[in-house]
C-alpha cells in the first residue's frame, strides 16, 4: 500500500511577528490526491498556531493532545510541548504516530517530534516536511539579507519550496501572530 507523502511547514519570527505557513498538497504514491489540505491551524483560543507534517490522523491526534496539555498548563507552550514530547516518546500507542509538529505562540517557536525533541531555533526560522530544506534555506537567506516582513519571507520561501519539491504545492495556508 502506498503512503501519503509530503508537506512543507515553515515558521519565521522577525521582531515580534511570527508567521507559519503550510502547503496544501497531499500525495499518494505518484498521484496528487488533494491540492488544498489545511496543515496549519490555530488552537487554544487562537493563541497557538500549529503546523504538521506526516500522517494526517496522527498529526491531528497530536494537535488535540497538545491542546489538552495547553489547557492543563494554562497556555504555557514550553511546558505543554515538553510534556507532549515526553508522552509521545514513552507511550506505546503514541510512539507509533508518524508526524512532526511546529507549534508557536507570541514568544516561542518549537519543533516537536516523536523522538522527544523540543527544538527552539536560534535564528527564528524552522521548517519540517519534504520541502523543508528548500523553504528553510530560502527563509534564512531572506531573513539575513533583506528587510522583508516575516509574511513576505514566508510567502517567497514557500514559493521556492513549491518550485523545487514535488511533494509541495503553491496552495499555501498562512497564519500570523
Amino acid at each position: 500500500m502506498d503512503n501519503f507523502h509530503g508537506t512543507t511547514i515553515l515558521a519565521v519570527r522577525i521582531d515580534n511577528k511570527i508567521v507559519v505557513a503550510g502547503d496544501g498538497q497531499v500525495t499518494l504514491g505518484s498521484t496528487i490526491t488533494k491540492h488544498k489540505a489545511r496543515k496549519v491551524r490555530r488552537i487554544y483560543n487562537d493563541k497557538i498556531i500549529v503546523g504538521f507534517a506526516g500522517a494526517t490522523a496522527d498529526a491531528l491526534n497530536l494537535s488535540e493532545r497538545l491542546e489538552g496539555k495547553l489547557e492543563r498548563f494554562n497556555g504555557n507552550l514550553t511546558r505543554a510541548a515538553v510534556e507532549l514530547a515526553r508522552d509521545w516518546r514513552t507511550d506505546k500507542y503514541l510512539r507509533r504516530l508518524e508526524a512532526m509538529m511546529i507549534a508557536v505562540d507570541n514568544e516561542k517557536i518549537f519543533l516537536i517530534s516523536g523522538t522527544g525533541d523540543v527544538i527552539e531555533p536560534d535564528e527564528g526560522v524552522i521548517s519540517i516536511g519534504s520541502g523543508s530544506a528548500s523553504a528553510h534555506a530560502a527563509a534564512y537567506a531572506l531573513v539575513k539579507n533583506t528587510e522583508l516582513s516575516a509574511r513576505d519571507i514566508v510567502e517567497k520561501s514557500m514559493a521556492i519550496a513549491a518550485s523545487l519539491c514535488i511533494y509541495t504545492n503553491d496552495s499555501i495556508t498562512i497564519e500570523e501572530i
